[in-house]
């Protein structure tokens, strides 16, 4: 099997450093697992209910026997990604860690959810070119700003508004909408239950739950 990183991917890299290739292949993982491994990447403003749609959607992957793991925003920037802040410069290296984390669990075979604001258009597209064609899949979870407010759960909009955070997505900082999703998702018109169904249904169809060709 050859390195999953392409040129420019190794430009940087001392010429003491190889790939080592497994024995073990992505295939193999594949078949073992019985699915198409790819990368759920849920964007949207803070608020909107990425982790808990992902959550959803993880739940149902179990109950159907499928290998899934979910990688949220919150979580990883208590240990991988704990020494960056909320600067874009900062959120540009937040993104690029895991995109690289989300392409080793692709490469272990298995489906992976990843919850996080990613506000930059430039950014996920630098993600999805990491992947193989139809490893990844963009889930715009779609939420009128108005509505996240609202809700609120973590009161970061009060505080942002009262100018206590800095940088904040969609309030002094800018959100990029995606142009064309592969799943659109609108939380404030249907349930979390209706959303996840929504996305496995996409899965479904695309061929990802079992492992026949996508």
């Amino acid at each position: 099997m050859n390195s999953p990183y392409n040129k420019k991917d190794n430009e940087s890299l001392s010429d003491d450093i190889v790939w080592h290739n497994a024995t073990v292949t992505h295939a193999d993982r594949e078949s073992l697992k019985q699915q198409k491994s790819v990368v759920l990447w849920f964007t949207g403003l803070s608020g909107s209910g990425k982790s808990t749609v992902a959550n959803a959607v993880e739940s149902k992957l179990l109950s159907l026997g499928k290998f899934s793991y979910l990688l949220d925003g919150d979580n990883v920037r208590h240990g991988l990604n704990k020494d960056l802040g909320f600067s874009d410069q900062d959120r540009i290296e937040n993104i690029r860690r895991i995109g690289e984390v989300a392409k080793l669990f692709v490469d272990s075979g298995s489906i992976v959810l990843t919850a996080f604001i990613s506000p930059f258009i430039s950014d996920r597209q630098q993600v999805r070119e990491l992947l193989q064609p139809q490893q990844f899949l963009e889930v715009f979870i779609d939420t009128p700003i108005e509505v996240c407010e609202q809700r609120d759960p973590k009161g970061l909009y009060k505080k942002a508004r009262a100018g206590e955070i800095k940088h904040f997505t969609g309030i002094d900082s800018e959100y990029q909408a995606p142009v064309s999703p592969e799943i659109h998702v609108k939380t404030a018109e249907f349930s979390v239950e209706q959303c996840a169904e929504q996305i496995v249904a996409q899965l479904e169809q695309r061929g990802y739950l079992k492992l026949s060709a996508v």
